[in-house]
């Protein structure tokens, strides 16, 4: 399914897909590419509606937007997302994997069918993305990638996600060396605790509470502090920041 609202988009302005693009941080990260004026494709897995609000805010605001249904890890579909995003838009400058799942246990007890589930989606997904994006970015352009403070932190029952994000870490940081010669930035943010509805599901008060005063600023992250954070990687302030992971998290170690 796709939603269409790209009205005349002229042929200087860039162009981001944000895959996770409809809710949390994705969502934030596609409002705030908007309103730098670029035009945005919102991806989604499942939740068309939520996809639908996120297009609906930026072109309320007099952004450009489509919403487009593509599961991060399925080439063939993320191949069809960067076709449209090509077809409305004629071209692609930025790509945002935020897609990801998050899956919690001690190592010990994991099913080891959610393990392969969740690495489906955050090792694979960002591969097939990833590959994606350095066959179709414009010079110029920009990939972020998403990993987790906790591959530094190293919280008990974070196993099976830091894994897959060491491993996100790993592709983004190769892919920078790979596109030498091509003026594209490849680059990955690493959150701290966010206050997103994945983050705060399943947690009590006394958890959330202690997890917001872990940093040295004493909060939690929002959305919209790393939207800000992706907005300055791909926008013309980053340009010079390659290769890198930038963990985003109000002062952890």
């Amino acid at each position: 399914m796709t939603t269409n609202h790209p009205a005349h988009t002229p042929a200087t302005v860039r162009v981001a897909i944000v895959t996770g693009g409809s809710r949390g941080i994705g969502r934030a990260v596609s409002c705030r590419l908007a309103r730098d004026g670029l035009a945005v494709v919102v991806n989604y897995a499942r939740d068309a509606a939520a996809a639908e609000e996120t297009v609906s805010a930026i072109t309320a605001a007099g952004g450009r937007a489509i919403s487009v249904r593509a599961d991060v890890a399925d080439e063939h579909a993320v191949a069809a997302l960067f076709d449209r995003a090509e077809q409305e838009f004629g071209g692609v400058d930025v790509v945002v994997n935020c897609a990801g799942r998050l899956a919690l246990s001690p190592i010990a007890d994991l099913d080891l069918a959610v393990l392969d589930a969740l690495h489906r989606t955050n090792i694979r997904g960002t591969f097939v993305v990833a590959q994606q994006a350095a066959r179709r970015l414009r010079a110029g352009g920009s990939f972020v990638g998403f990993s987790t403070s906790v591959v530094g932190t190293q919280l008990p029952g974070y196993g099976a996600y830091a894994a897959g994000k060491g491993a996100v870490e790993s592709i983004t940081l190769i892919l920078a060396r790979e596109l030498r010669g091509r003026d594209i930035t490849v680059n990955t943010v690493a959150p701290g605790p966010t206050a997103t509805d994945l983050f705060l599901e399943g947690k009590t008060p006394e958890q959330i509470d202690q997890l917001a005063a872990a940093p040295p600023l004493e909060r939690l992250g929002t959305p919209e502090d790393i939207a800000g954070v992706v907005a300055f990687l791909t926008g013309p302030a980053g340009r010079w920041v390659n290769g890198q992971i930038l963990r985003a998290n109000g002062g952890l170690v």
